[in-house]
Order: C-alpha cells, then structure tokens, then sequence
C-alpha cells in the first residue's frame, strides 16, 4: 500500500501511523462474527463475489486519504472486506476439496503467500521507478478487475447448508474451539516471525540491516514451498500426523537456534517456522468444513477469527515480553505454541474425511 509514501503525504507520526494501521485489523476482526451469518443465508459464491468486486478498490482508499481519520475509515473498511473474502474464498476452497476428495486447500493458501511475494517485489519495483502510489494503485486496482471479472464466473454454485433463518451468532462447538485454538497458535506464530525476525538478527545476532532481512526471507520461501507441497503430504501422512509434525519440527528448529546465537542457527530457526506453520492454518481450515457440527461458512468463520485474533496479538505479545525480559525470551513463545499445536494436532481426526 506504499505506507512510507502515505505516511509522509498525511504528515503522520509513527505513533500515529501505528494506530491507523491497527483500523485494519480492527476493522477485520469486527467483520469476522457476521460473516458465518452471511454465508449461510446466500452461500459462499455470492459473497465472495461481491466481496471480490468490493476488494478491487480497497488499495486504493489508503492513497486517497486526506487525515489520519479518513485513513483509519479506508483501512478500517479494507480490513473488513478483505475478512469477508477470504472466508469466502475458503470455503470455496472447501467445495473444491469436497469435490475433487482430496486436499487441495493448502495449495490454495501457497498461491496466496506466492502471490504475496509477487506482490512485494512489483510494488517495490514500481516505487523505485518512481511510479506514484496513486497511479501505482489505481494500475492495481484495473489488474485485479480484469482478473476477478473472469474468475467471478467460474466460482462454484453452492446452496446454503443450514436452517432458514440461521443464528445472527452460534456458539463453537467443542472441536471447532480446539481448531481454534490451533489456529491462534499458527498465526500468532506467522505475525511473530514475520514482525521480529530481523529485530532478532538485528540487536540480538548482530547483523547489518540488509542480512537482517534475510530470516524473514528463509520463513517465507519456506513457507510459501511447505503449503504448495502440503496437500502431497496430507493425503499421504494424514492431517493430525502432519500437524503434529509441524509443530515439532518449528518448536526443536526455533529452539536451537534461541539455544546457539548465530546467523547461521537463527536462519535456520526461521526457516524451520515457516515449513513447519506453513499447512497448519490450511488443514485447520479444511478440518473446520468437514465437522459436520456446523455448515463450512459459519465453522471456517470460526477458526478463522481466532487466527486473525492471534495475528493481531502477536506482535504486541512479543514486544511485550522481549520488554520485560529480552527478544531470545519472547521467542520462546512461539517455541511453546509450536509444541501446543502438535499437542493437539490430532483433534483434527475427528473432522470427518
């Protein structure tokens, strides 16, 4: 969304830029209760259609901002639609995997963090050519329009799976909580990682500023491979036997390299985190439409409200703690919810297959 630029045009402190940032998550986290309602009522190809359509010009809110108060509103509103879609988009991840019986999600969210990375190295390029941010996103929005017009069509059709008149709210059930739970685990582990990784080699390694870039690379490229590769290994491994190993194998990887300070243990950390987390989030999400318990849009709402949670509280936790103690213990903490997500990893069985 080219803050830096956005940032220096409102005249914003980091203080405040930090609060307007937080809208988004605000704004999310608000949305994320109805949208379950939502898609029960109209079924998830509708919704994410017009969502999609909506998301088109979401970019370009933050760069026509006039104050600090009109950047809050567009972040706040960008934070919600993009909340509504990608539940959407889930549980038509879902259809597809009931359809086709056999995991696909995880590929899904590997497209998304590729699409992530392309999207960082396109901006950055276009912002070193000069391009101005309005113009820059306006492009973006023309791209993404073209693109959600023809993919719009080719969504599955989808009745609604529940009551009439479902409830504006429903209470999780007792799986659905334990997915939860995991959820929060992974996430808040991704936020961490992504937000501290190059505070870490920075002040505690003692790298420059360019190699301290480097452990938010390695989490990501790790990442980004683990979810493209991990449906391959759900369908061979199982999910809870999968899970279980993603958190044993970002818990033992993070945890030596807190044990052994160098460059070379702290990348290897990183990396660790990134492969291991990597499928977490799509299995639980996939786990979640197949409860039977609940129709998929309220379930995958459910689950997915408490990983966006863990987003939010992810960082500030770390920050917190590193605060009170120092970085190397506050990264412990993602050592300590990688061993809880492979502690409860096989409440996934339970999800129908």
């Amino acid at each position: 969304m080219r803050i830096p630029e956005v940032k220096d045009r409102l005249n914003l402190s980091s203080g405040e830029l930090g609060i307007s940032l937080l809208s988004l998550t605000v704004g999310l986290i608000v949305a994320m209760p109805l949208v379950g309602w939502l898609l029960a009522r109209t079924g998830s190809r509708n919704v994410a259609r017009a969502t999609a359509f909506m998301f088109v010009v979401m970019p370009v809110l933050p760069v026509l901002a006039v104050d600090q108060v009109t950047l809050m509103a567009g972040l706040a509103l960008y934070g919600a639609v993009a909340g509504v879609l990608d539940v959407a988009i889930n549980v038509q991840g879902s259809e597809v995997e009931a359809r086709m019986r056999r995991p696909v999600m995880s590929s899904f969210h590997g497209l998304y963090s590729a699409g992530g990375i392309l999207g960082s190295a396109i901006g950055g390029g276009l912002a070193a050519l000069g391009l101005s941010p309005r113009l820059h996103l306006f492009l973006v929005a023309l791209v993404l329009g073209l693109l959600g017009g023809v993919m719009a069509g080719r969504l599955l059709p989808e009745s609604p799976r529940t009551e009439e008149r479902p409830p504006m709210f429903a209470r999780p059930t007792r799986l659905l909580a334990m997915l939860g739970i995991i959820a929060f685990c992974a996430v808040l582990n991704e936020g961490a990682v992504s937000d501290w990784s190059a505070v870490y080699l920075r002040d505690a390694i003692g790298t420059g500023a360019g190699m301290a870039a480097a452990g938010f690379t390695v989490f990501s490229v790790t990442m980004t491979i683990g979810r493209l590769v991990g449906d391959r290994l759900a369908a061979h491994l199982g999910a809870p036997l999968l899970m279980r190993l993603g958190g044993l194998t970002a818990a033992l990887g993070l945890g030596v390299a807190l044990a052994v300070p160098s460059l070379a243990a702290s990348l290897f950390g990183f990396a660790c985190v990134g492969a291991g987390m990597s499928f977490v989030f799509p299995l639980v999400v996939s786990a979640a439409s197949r409860t039977g318990q609940m129709a998929p849009g309220p379930a995958i709402a459910a689950v997915s409200t408490a990983g966006y949670v863990g987003l939010m509280a992810g960082p500030s936790s770390i920050g917190l703690t590193a605060e009170l103690s120092s970085l190397r213990a506050a990264l412990g903490i993602v050592v300590l919810l990688s061993l809880l997500v492979a502690l409860l990893a096989s409440r996934t069985a339970s999800a129908r297959g």
